[in-house]
């Protein structure tokens, strides 16, 4: 699966997650984009936006933009406290679907 890192995570924390593409918005030259123009850039190239933005799935109709979306609602950037949850990131990764929403709480 291909992922795109919001500008807000971690740009280290894409060697975190096993298996699958990852790549950051800084990367691909997308940083200071708003968050539908993000979604619009995103559709064709990846799968699934992982964000901290938990402003992002109330602003955006996932549907029509037709991506996956996963918030992460840490509370921090911390990389470290990110880290803790990869088992739950991964779990979502195995089941969203384009225009849904996954929310990953820390315990």
């Amino acid at each position: 699966m291909k992922l795109l890192l919001n500008e807000n995570m971690p740009h280290a924390f894409r060697h975190d997650i096993p298996g699958h593409d990852v790549r950051t918005a800084d990367y691909m030259g997308w940083k200071g984009r708003v968050n539908g123009e993000l979604l619009a850039l995103e559709r064709d190239e990846f799968d699934v936006i992982i964000t901290l933005d938990k402003s992002m799935e109330n602003q955006q109709n996932l549907t029509e933009d037709d991506v996956g979306l996963m918030v992460i609602r840490a509370g921090t950037d911390d990389i470290n406290v990110l880290r803790t949850l990869i088992p739950w990131i991964l779990e979502g990764l195995n089941t969203i679907r384009r225009g849904e929403i996954v929310r990953i709480f820390p315990l």
